[in-house]
């Protein structure tokens, strides 16, 4: 007779360490918390996430070969600062990708999905109104894959995070235009149109709303940012 006695004990947390912080950064990445330009160093990523210098620097490699980030002589890590062509590039393929998972999922979101959809909305919302660049970019990060998350193509997921992890840093420069006021942001961004046709597993009308959302954000960076002539 098998036993059946429970000690409750929790589960231990076998994920390696190595690996909780690569997608520690890559979160970070793609959430916008890094500059496009900014140095790391594995010792300063270390202190701040609790453990050696080791895991981290085999995330800088992982990512580096991702093109995430870029190495510098004297071994640290440099945010890549991209040219106006390879940001129109990315957005391409952005609005392929994103706009392809977005009608996928559309029509695979059940209940308790769409509520936790539908909270990500509001706080997007709320962060623009409130004004704080770091907020709204990592509430925009939490919509966006609250949706790409539901498409039920894993390779697809991970295209679009490789994407992300390249271009994520670059939307910090939204503010570039509303330094005055960041709510008037929501006149470029078309999340909750994207949430009404998901509401309504209308997956044509949530695609062209998402890809609406990329392409005018894209073009509002296009007309304010500054971009380099030779780099990335």
């Amino acid at each position: 007779m098998a036993d059946k006695t429970r000690f409750g004990l929790t589960a231990v947390d076998t994920v390696p360490l190595h690996e909780k912080v690569y997608l520690e950064l890559v979160r970070a990445l793609m959430s916008g918390q890094f500059a496009p330009g900014q140095k790391l160093t594995s010792r300063k990523l270390a202190k701040e996430l609790g453990t050696s210098d080791m895991p981290v620097r085999s995330a800088f490699m992982r990512l580096q070969a991702l093109r995430a980030l870029s190495p510098m002589p004297n071994g640290s890590m440099e945010v890549p600062v991209i040219s106006a062509e390879r940001f129109e590039q990315l957005t391409a393929v952005r609005t392929i990708l994103e706009g392809s998972a977005t009608e996928l999922a559309a029509t695979r979101i059940n209940g308790n999905n769409l509520r936790a959809i539908r909270r990500h909305c509001n706080e997007l919302t709320l962060a623009a109104q409130t004004g704080v660049i770091d907020d709204y970019l990592r509430k925009n990060y939490n919509f966006k894959f609250s949706i790409y998350s539901h498409c039920g193509n894993e390779q697809m997921i991970f295209l679009i995070e490789t994407v992300w992890m390249q271009v994520g840093p670059f939307l910090r420069n939204l503010t570039m235009g509303f330094e005055d006021n960041l709510a008037s942001i929501l006149d470029i961004d078309y999340h909750e149109e994207a949430l009404a046709a998901i509401e309504k597993r209308d997956g044509r009308r949530a695609r062209a709303a998402i890809v609406r959302d990329i392409n005018v954000g894209a073009a509002h960076l296009l007309q304010h940012v500054k971009f380099p002539e030779t780099r990335g």
